[in-house]
């Protein structure tokens, strides 16, 4: 198998008397999409943060391919409103782009016509791909989405999840996306990681192409960007998500998304399906 392009081994941090992460071992390999999945609280920007060097772990350690070029978009853009910033500065406050470069990949991402809009002016859709076309600017090898959906409407959803399987197929990197949703994921997301300060499983997700349910609320061609995760833990949750047998982890802290009936493979690494710049 090829090598990763980035690995987290063993990753254990706390702050303070919380451990937020818990012997954690994640790798991601060329190509592939990862989508990290968990309840409000789990650490996974925590996990990403440390993943991209901005937080250093208590223990274990990250390996990153050589010459790894990484374009994180964050889970909140703040700026001023007063503030006035054209969209075509927004792309060239960290790097010199020429005006046809910023068109070029504002075009990719389908938002050219923002290009001298004021960025406090975008909506929520577009300043997601706004923040997506200046991370294409690097040409990454691996792309860190940290919510990528927040602040986006639910048909707005379905087109961004395309845009961002489009930009793996035309660019080749690998993409890691952060949901705190466990059953609304990327149909072609080839890795599923459930989270919850552990790894608690992984594995495919399903497509729900002929569920019902997302058909009726998205459409059949945005039910095709949408899967559903089925997952088994070795262990199972009360109604207040306390461990109720099987794993050995603590789990006092809050696991209260809606698990059916599962069970955790701990221990394992995700390594199948798997300096820092933004």
């Amino acid at each position: 198998m090829t090598a990763p392009l980035i690995e987290g081994r063993d990753l254990v941090l706390s702050f303070g008397n919380e451990r937020v992460l818990d012997q954690v071992s994640l790798a991601i390999h060329p190509g592939e999409i990862i989508t990290l999945i968990g309840p409000n609280g789990a650490g996974k920007s925590t996990l990403v943060k440390t993943l991209l060097g901005l937080q250093k772990p208590d223990h274990g350690e990250v390996v990153r391919k050589r010459g790894l070029t990484i374009g994180y978009v964050p889970q909140k853009l703040a700026i001023d409103q007063v503030l006035p910033m054209t969209v075509k500065r927004f792309l060239t406050l960290t790097r010199s782009a020429s005006r046809a470069e910023c068109e070029g990949v504002l075009g990719q991402v389908g938002a050219g016509h923002v290009i001298d809009a004021q960025m406090s002016q975008l909506s929520g859709g577009e300043t997601q791909r706004v923040m997506l076309a200046r991370t294409l600017l690097l040409r990454p090898n691996l792309l860190v989405l940290d919510e990528p959906t927040q602040g986006v409407d639910v048909s707005g959803q379905a087109e961004l999840y395309r845009l961002i399987e489009d930009i793996r197929r035309d660019l080749g990197c690998a993409v890691l996306m952060i949901s705190h949703d466990l059953h609304l994921v990327m149909a072609k997301t080839d890795q599923v990681v459930c989270f919850n300060r552990h790894v608690c499983c992984h594995g495919q997700p399903e497509t729900v192409r002929q569920h019902p349910e997302y058909r009726s609320l998205f459409g059949v061609r945005e039910a095709d960007a949408i899967g559903i995760y089925h997952h088994e833990h070795d262990h199972e949750h009360d109604l207040s998500g306390h461990v109720v047998g099987g794993c050995g982890h603590d789990h006092s802290h809050d696991h209260s998304h809606d698990h059916h009936h599962h069970a955790h493979d701990h221990g394992t690494t995700v390594k199948e399906g798997a300096g820092t710049h933004q």
